[in-house]
């Protein structure tokens, strides 16, 4: 029993951190159409300027993260401009701007292991609890991630439905050409969403830095679920996003309790799978 009550606390906190970079990749793909491969590498990099602040600068912690999320946003945003957006004014094929994504990826994720080296960084200057329920655990900082989940996700939600720039996000989502004639300046909202999406998974590695630490490959992991969250989940639909997040996480961490530890990302496989097959369109189907 315990280790079923610790393998369900490991899918809620592993569920909150998916939905994080579920939602960041979410606001990229569902809106722009671009398969940002390359979000992978970004998130690893915010999560590493968010520790060389914090371990070699000496700043707090709370510091590091807001210009650590303001320098991912950043990084995103010239992704679009210097990788993404000749393409689309070339008018390029989706096909090569997925090929440019991949090549961004392997640069990005090569620049990462040269410059902050390929052992494991952590931050020991903040300290936190640990929390029993039986013999299971968890964390205050895995209840921080959960309670991020939250916040980002209630803040998204609002800023989409309540605001003029995220109801023409909406509408760009819907039909970007249609958004085009009616005015909306798509590259503007390009641009934001790309700042979005990329903040958000600068919030989301500083989390995990807290929790496991940081290394090179973290960034192929953090693509990996988010762009299989988005596709089960329906693409288009942030709230279908962050329910396939929080079912991979779910199916994953439960699965583990008969299947290897190295077979979780065929546990992710299988899942995605089984829903191109069974339900292409995704758990939240778009009208």
């Amino acid at each position: 029993m315990d280790l079923l009550i610790q393998l369900t606390l490991n899918g809620l906190f592993n569920g909150a951190h998916f939905a994080l970079l579920a939602m960041g990749f979410a606001l990229i793909f569902g809106t722009t159409g671009v398969v940002h491969f390359a979000y992978g590498p970004v998130y690893a990099v915010g999560a590493y300027t968010i520790w060389a602040l914090a371990a070699l600068v000496g700043l707090p912690f709370w510091a590091a993260v807001l210009l650590g999320v303001a320098f991912t946003a950043a990084l995103g945003v010239g992704c679009y401009l210097f990788i993404y957006r000749p393409f689309e004014i070339s008018g390029s094929p989706p096909f090569v701007v997925l090929v440019a994504s991949l090549g961004l990826f392997i640069v990005m994720k090569n620049l990462i292991g040269i410059v902050f080296g390929t052992g494991v960084k952590t931050v020991d200057s903040v300290a936190y609890d640990v929390h029993f329920v039986g013999n299971a655990f968890f964390t205050t900082v895995q209840l921080g991630q959960v309670a991020a989940a939250l916040l980002v996700g209630c803040g998204i939600a609002l800023f989409l439905r309540a605001s003029r720039y995220g109801k023409a996000i909406r509408a760009m989502a819907d039909n970007r050409e249609m958004a085009t004639v009616i005015g909306i300046d798509t590259t503007r909202l390009s641009i934001l969403v790309f700042a979005l999406g990329s903040a958000v998974s600068a919030v989301a590695g500083a989390l995990v830095l807290l929790r496991d630490g940081l290394n090179p490959n973290m960034g192929f992991g953090a693509v990996f679920v988010a762009f299989v969250a988005v596709i089960v989940g329906g693409v288009g639909s942030l709230r279908g996003a962050v329910i396939a997040a929080f079912l991979l996480a779910f199916v994953q961490s439960l699965g583990m309790w008969q299947i290897p530890t190295e077979w979780q990302n065929t546990i992710v496989f299988v899942v995605l799978f089984g829903f191109l097959l069974a339900r292409p369109s995704g758990i939240v189907r778009r009208a």
